[in-house]
């Protein structure tokens, strides 16, 4: 059985109270926190709906920023991410979704080193509390302010120079799933990858594409997350489609759709329950 979990992205309009309940009722296992919605209700006020409602935190989105992109110091945006993995811990998150921060006006092997910098002081307080840092790499046409990691190998080279057991990688599949060569990957990233993120795409992403429900899409979703699980990878699939797509299908169809694509996925990949 696949890990199924939806964004708070995806079911932006919703308060927490409902989105568990349908998430609990589409047999999804797991939520993906946004910190943004979380503040709306409070930490332990969290804790009692996710709980009740039968489901886990498959991640908690997002912390990092680094290199300074987003306005803050790297002092800020280091003791903000603590906070975040004191929060994660609280859910029972299983990871925290890292975004490095662009270049900025930094040289590249600079941005790389603050990058390595926060994790020095990040990962022993996550490993600490059972936590994983999930480095996120995303596709360079919509990675401003994001990352300056724009590709799968890239972030995965990144993350085993830092050969740190709380530190692994994000796997957007909209982003990148569109580049027939992520099968080449799939191998080497099952291991590394702490969460798969999943939305469709008519190709290569760009500023004016949306993440759509799974089926909407030309992205090859259902094979690569059967060959990531056949590589031995075992975590969340989390879905995150977001726009005019959603919008219009309505939040109780689109979970009913990317249910049954998870269990189809599942049936794919002969997942153990």
């Amino acid at each position: 059985m696949v890990h199924a979990s939806i964004s708070q992205f995806a079911t932006l309009r919703w308060e927490l109270g409902d989105e568990v309940a349908h998430l609990a009722r589409h047999g999804f296992d797991s939520i993906a926190v946004w910190r943004t919605k979380l503040s709306d209700v409070g930490v332990a006020a969290a804790v009692a709906l996710i709980g009740q409602a039968g489901l886990r935190v498959s991640s908690l989105q997002w912390v990092g920023g680094f290199t300074g992109a987003d306005g803050r110091s790297f002092g800020e945006s280091v003791d903000d991410a603590l906070e975040a993995i004191d929060t994660a811990s609280e859910l029972g998150a299983e990871t925290v979704v890292v975004h490095s921060g662009c270049r900025g006006g930094h040289t590249r092997s600079h941005a790389h080193r603050l990058l390595a910098e926060a994790l020095d002081v990040l990962a022993p307080e996550a490993l600490a509390r059972g936590v994983v840092l999930a480095i996120k790499p995303m596709h360079p046409a919509v990675a401003a302010g994001g990352s300056f990691l724009t590709s799968p190998a890239e972030a995965l080279a990144w993350v085993d120079r830092f050969d740190h057991p709380a530190v692994r990688l994000a796997l957007d599949l909209w982003h990148f799933g569109h580049d027939r060569r992520l099968f080449e990957l799939v191998g080497e990233l099952a291991g590394r990858t702490a969460v798969v993120q999943v939305a469709d795409g008519r190709g290569a992403p760009h500023a004016e594409s949306e993440r759509l429900p799974p089926g909407q899409g030309n992205l090859p979703l259902g094979g690569l997350v059967a060959a990531l699980f056949e590589h031995g990878y075992a975590g969340a699939i989390e879905f995150s489609p977001v726009g005019e797509a959603v919008e219009a299908l309505g939040y109780d169809r689109m979970l009913r759709q990317a249910s049954a694509a998870a269990a189809a996925w599942g049936r794919l990949a002969r997942v153990p329950a």
